[in-house]
């Protein structure tokens, strides 16, 4: 198939998210959670791997698709010669039990229309047994259930379900397609178009909250937010970093991870711009979460962890599925969750310590953790680590590592001086000195002008961007300016930003890949900070541009073939937007 994730959107119930195509088709789908198996894997193989669509039966027909405004509400409108209609999608805010919600309203003449229902449980693997029964259609296998309601029947016909139907302007049709656990009752009925006016309700009353105003950014600011709040899980306070598992940050090639998981350092950026626009409520329950989380031992704190706070999260290969584009292995799980990065400390302090900034009440129990984590940056950040890349080569001693193990320290002396707690703060100045000291002496290049990948290095990094942001240097510092002009000069690829020059097999895989899209709305940041306001701009706007047409980013961007690469509706993407929006908001009202 030529499905692209240009085509893309999402709908989600803050357990879950589904991806969906302009054409009519949820492309990806795992329940009840997350990280659970798939039971739509299309995107990441083909229409024997399940999928559902909705479309007319015409040969050829146009579409477009949309939200509607400040919701996760998802319109395509279908136009054939004989009459057009609108399909809306949406996952009502989860009670119980996951749904996917689906109502075609006929605008004009007539269209005849088709559904064609492909479960495929097991990652697209495993068919279920389907039967009518009262309510609907029931699928069942093993522990998995599913029931689909609707005035249309849909009949088996080569071993996927397909009903037809006509709708006229004026007439609607629904679907509702719920999943729960075999050995339950079928759960209760709901109507589509109450659920329709709760979620339209919870969104916009959400988005409602913010206190802030980006100017003429507001609109993707606000379907940034929107996104990033479809990736928390309600039940923890835990934020996954993507919907997706397994898509290529270049295509045919093998960097497929699974990002279905909560990634300390993603979360912590997210959840930066949720407290800047006040969002206060996602900020304390991600707070809790990490309580959970990474309670025990320091020296077992991970990068990341399942969405409620698991640690094994075992890296496996699906061999029957042949990747989106063709691009293998497909995989789930990911090792990286056994590396030290030491960077991680670094950014759950900032946040913790911005919390307190933004009038979240002071936690006891918080500081102890915090002391102690501290504690543990002060006793290893001279040993090297896996970096912020998820290096599988060699360890090092990465300067953005440094960095943020400086900004661990720096937030623990600075929660001490505001709240007057405990704790070895002579020894912690000593050491951040020290640190200081190391990081501008190995961490910066003199013949580069620049700061660089890793101690001793010449090769560049643009990880090293976010310093300014972090209070490690100022933005205005000629050595940052040195390094942002380099960066601009040597680490760039048609305007945008590359992570690292991937060609010296430093990261264990000799591939290339994409221009990576946080790294370009770092470089906006420092563009801003350093007061050069028409260069920000014009870089943000080229950003804006290359997200799909529902404001949605993936990870990564190909800027010669103008697609989306790495994995879709990536959390620190949408980050990276609303932050360089807000970087430059500040900035003008500063120089006003």
């Amino acid at each position: 198939m030529s499905l692209g994730l240009e085509q893309c959107g999402l709908i989600g119930d803050l357990h879950t998210g589904a991806v969906v195509s302009d054409e009519g088709a949820v492309e990806w789908l795992c329940v009840p959670r997350f990280d659970s198996d798939a039971c739509f894997a299309r995107l990441l193989g083909d229409d024997s791997n399940g999928f559902f669509q909705i479309a007319p039966e015409a040969s050829s027909f146009r579409h477009e698709q949309s939200y509607e405004k400040d919701t996760l509400v998802l319109a395509t409108t279908f136009y054939t010669e004989t009459g057009s209609v609108r399909l809306l999608d949406f996952m009502p805010i989860r009670e119980e039990h996951a749904r996917i919600v689906r109502i075609v309203e006929g605008l004009s003449g007539y269209v005849d229309m088709k559904a064609t229902l492909s479960l495929r449980f097991d990652y697209g693997v495993s068919i279920p047994w389907a039967r009518h029964i009262d309510r609907g259609l029931s699928f069942v296998l093993g522990p998995n259930a599913a029931l689909l309601e609707s005035e249309i029947q849909l009949e088996g016909e080569d071993m996927v379900s397909v009903g037809r139907f006509r709708v006229r302007a004026g007439e609607e049709v629904e679907f509702v397609l719920v999943f729960y656990s075999s050995t339950e009752s079928i759960p209760r009925a709901v109507r589509a178009r109450e659920e329709l006016a709760r979620v339209r309700a919870f969104w916009r009353g959400w988005v409602a909250e913010a206190k802030d105003d980006c100017g003429r950014y507001e609109d993707v600011v606000r379907r940034s937010l929107i996104t990033l709040k479809a990736l928390t899980y309600a039940p923890t306070g835990g934020m996954v970093a993507a919907l997706t598992t397994a898509l290529p940050e270049q295509i045919g090639g093998s960097r497929n991870w699974d990002y279905r998981y909560c990634w300390l350092r993603d979360a912590t950026f997210a959840l930066y711009g949720f407290l800047q626009r006040g969002h206060l409520v996602e900020a304390r329950s991600w707070r809790a979460w990490l309580l959970r989380a990474i309670a025990g031992s320091a020296e077992q704190l991970q990068i990341m962890y399942g969405v409620a706070g698991e640690r094994r999260i075992p890296e496996l290969e699906l061999g029957w599925l042949k990747g989106y584009r063709n691009s293998r292995p497909v995989r789930i799980g990911n090792a990286a969750s056994e590396q030290f990065q030491l960077d991680v400390y670094g950014e759950v302090a900032d946040l913790l310590y911005q919390m307190l900034v933004h009038g979240l009440k002071p936690d006891r129990n918080v500081w102890e953790i915090q002391r102690y984590l501290t504690d543990h940056v002060v006793s290893v950040w001279e040993q090297p680590d896996d970096g912020i890349w998820e290096i599988r080569g060699e360890r090092q001693h990465f300067t953005y590592s440094k960095i943020m193990a400086w900004v661990a320290i720096d937030r623990g002396i600075r929660t001490i001086d505001m709240l007057g707690y405990d704790g070895p703060r002579e020894l912690w100045d000593q050491e951040r000195s020290r640190l200081e000291e190391r990081i501008l002496k190995e961490g910066y290049s003199e013949k580069l002008g620049s700061f660089v990948q890793a101690f001793g290095s010449e090769r560049l990094d643009a990880s090293v961007l976010v310093a300014p942001a972090m209070g490690f240097i100022d933005a205005k510092d000629p050595r940052m300016v040195s390094t942002v002009e380099r960066i601009q000069k040597d680490l760039s690829l048609d305007g945008f930003v590359l992570r690292y020059q991937p060609d010296a097999g430093v990261d264990g895989i000799d591939e290339p890949e994409g221009v990576f899209l946080p790294c370009s709305f770092w470089l906006v940041e420092n563009l801003a900070m350093q007061g050069r306001l028409d260069e920000a701009e014009a870089m943000l706007d080229r950003l804006v541009g290359v997200a799909n047409g529902l404001g949605i980013y993936s990870e990564e961007y190909d800027p010669s073939e103008r697609v989306m690469l790495g994995n879709f509706a990536q959390a620190l993407t949408h980050v990276g937007l609303v932050n360089a929006a807000q970087r430059i908001a500040h900035a003008k009202r500063h120089d006003a």
